[in-house]
């Protein structure tokens, strides 16, 4: 009950604060898509791809001798799907999903810091050939593998390209958790590289 109450008042807070809504903005001018790398280089790599939703955003103007100082904070709904391997041995394959929430704080200068939280997420381990005996029977399974909850949390930089197809680049490090493995909870740390594409309408 505490952490609906602790969840339900950050949401709250996060509303009240948005000074600059972004609610008249079509659902492709809030939309970003993104592809890149993932994995932790050694032995675990592959690709994923996303999409990002503005929800929320409020500027803060300070103003210095040398006049404004604009920082833009942002609230973004995150979605990615990735798949990885083992390159040298060919095993290791899994396919893994997670939404949830972004941070991102954007400086003058285009340069960004993020902060990602996604309790929703979902990995799925795929086997080699695998058999299994019934009786005096041995059948091939179809599929092996097994399902993981798998939330995250991740923090990162970035670069903003304002007007470009290619809005900006991140790099982030995430950390997961793969829960009910062998019985307990398996962390795995990941890099995060790609590009953010914008495919806004012309005006």
């Amino acid at each position: 009950m505490k952490i609906h109450t602790i969840i339900f008042l950050l949401v709250a807070t996060m509303h009240l604060q948005a000074q600059n809504q972004i609610s008249g903005a079509s659902f492709l001018d809030r939309t970003e898509f993104k592809i890149g790398y993932y994995g932790n280089i050694a032995w675990d790599n592959g690709l994923t791809i996303g999409a990002e939703y503005a929800w929320k955003e409020y500027i803060n103007i300070k103003e210095r001798k040398k006049g404004q100082k604009i920082i833009t904070h942002q609230f973004l709904f995150n979605g990615n799907l990735g798949y990885s391997t083992n390159f040298s041995t060919q095993t290791d394959n899994g396919l893994s999903t997670y939404y949830g929430l972004i941070w991102r704080r954007t400086n003058p200068k285009g340069k960004q810091y993020n902060v990602e939280l996604n309790p929703l997420g979902y990995y799925r381990s795929f086997l080699p050939e695998t058999y299994e005996v019934k009786g005096d029977r041995v059948s091939k399974v179809s599929l092996p593998g097994r399902g993981y909850y798998a939330p995250s949390i991740a923090v990162g930089i970035g670069k903003l390209r304002k007007g470009k197809k290619r809005s900006g680049w991140y790099l982030n490090l995430q950390l997961t958790l793969r829960t009910n493995y062998n019985a307990g909870t398996l962390p795995v740390l990941s890099l995060h590289y790609g590009h953010r594409f914008n495919f806004k309408r012309k005006r």
